[in-house]
């Protein structure tokens, strides 16, 4: 199962769908992860957090959605 994680677009926006630590939890569950670069920058997660936790950094929003079965969002995608 491939998991998305999204940036924010709204304005203000702080929160990110999925922390390092959850994207930990889903890849030791079998699932894999790609978080769209810059995902967790306004929550103050980094992007190799995310790596180190096992996820796949994409560059863009398609790449990030590729072939998934599950995209997380705070908000709804623009």
């Amino acid at each position: 199962m491939k998991i998305a994680v999204l940036k924010e677009s709204s304005a203000g926006e702080t929160r990110v769908a999925a922390s390092p630590e959850t994207v930990k939890k889903f890849v030791a569950l079998g699932a894999s992860v790609c978080v769209e670069r810059g995902a967790g920058d306004n929550a103050n997660f980094v992007d190799y957090a995310f790596q180190d936790a096992g996820a796949v950094i994409a560059e863009t929003v398609g790449e990030t959605i590729a072939g998934a079965d599950l995209i997380l969002s705070v908000r709804a995608p623009a």
